[in-house]
């Protein structure tokens, strides 16, 4: 039996692989096609084609019998979670951790000023040759609330801070201190809510924080707010955030949706107060070099029987 590297960029792209010689690794590229490269049987680190349909990257895994590491490229993992069943014990799922910060608070930025200093409406306005002159909204002195404060959420701050906002407050799972400051538990989200200008939802996909925002959670935003959802579609409740934005009482800017991609004439696409980007967070020039950088990291680690960065969970 071999040890198959399934991967979903050709291995002579990524520099600082393992020899196949001296680690005794053999590199199968798979970006999702219909034929697989190999017997799934003999891989041993299973890296997910990106941005590819859960039900294609899924697929290999039942077959994949000696099976010790899957390797997402993507920050959360809840696409492959659910297939993970189908596996024996101690495979370890690794998440994408460092690929994507970048990439996604620069949007979460671009959304955030966007819809503030009314982006959309001037391009509506050129095209119709309109000038349409106004007073808008500066992201300065703004109170700002991070839901799901990880390393995208840190990211976040980190690029907010030179805009001179008058404060962000953080809210993760569970309390800790860091060297920006207090981070809330999930269960302060009420007292929170009321004072935040701009909610960013960068939290993980998981059962708590499905439909986490809400009607309750809208109804505690203030007047005026906007929602900024760069996690995942359905952290947000789609049809209590089109009975807010309707009334005009919020807006939002929405990197994800639910459902996604969200079909033709469905009513977020014109919803008043809605700006929409199409997923694409962590699709930006900065993705290739940084999946590159982890994969050689990671599977060296493997190759030498390191610990391996990113591990979310082992199966049982």
């Amino acid at each position: 039996m071999t040890s198959d590297v399934w991967l979903p960029l050709p291995a002579d792209e990524i520099d600082g692989l393992p020899s196949p010689l001296e680690s005794g690794l053999h590199y199968r590229f798979w970006d999702g096609g219909p034929d697989f490269p190999a017997d799934p049987a003999d891989c041993v680190f299973y890296t997910v084609p990106y941005l590819k349909a859960t039900e294609i990257v899924v697929r290999p895994l039942p077959a994949m019998t000696s099976l010790r590491v899957v390797q997402t490229l993507s920050a959360g993992t809840d696409h492959v979670q659910q297939a993970l069943g189908t596996l024996h014990s101690g495979v370890r799922l690794c998440n994408a951790k460092g690929v994507h910060e970048a990439s996604t608070a620069e949007l979460t930025l671009a959304l955030i000023l966007a819809s503030l200093r009314g982006i959309p409406g001037f391009v509506h306005g050129q095209r119709a040759e309109e000038w349409r002159s106004g007073f808008y909204s500066a992201l300065a002195d703004k109170s700002v609330l991070i839901v799901g404060y990880g390393s995208i959420g840190a990211a976040i701050e980190e690029r907010l801070v030179p805009f001179e906002v008058a404060r962000v407050v953080r809210v993760a799972r569970s309390a800790r201190t860091t060297a920006r400051g207090e981070v809330h538990p999930l269960t302060d989200m009420p007292s929170l809510l009321p004072d935040a200008d701009i909610v960013i939802l960068s939290t993980p996909l998981t059962e708590r924080t499905r439909g986490l925002a809400g009607a309750e959670f809208l109804a505690g935003m203030k007047d005026g707010a906007l929602l900024v959802n760069v996690a995942r579609g359905p952290v947000v409740d789609t049809g209590a955030l089109l009975a807010e934005v309707e009334t005009g009482r919020i807006t939002a800017a929405l990197d994800v949706t639910d459902p996604e991609p969200l079909p033709s004439g469905h009513p977020l696409w014109h919803a008043p107060g809605v700006l929409i980007s199409p997923h694409v967070g962590g699709s930006t020039s900065a993705f290739a070099p940084r999946a590159q950088r982890l994969l050689a990291r990671q599977i060296t680690r493997f190759a030498a029987g390191r610990p391996l960065d990113n591990v979310v969970l082992t199966t049982e």
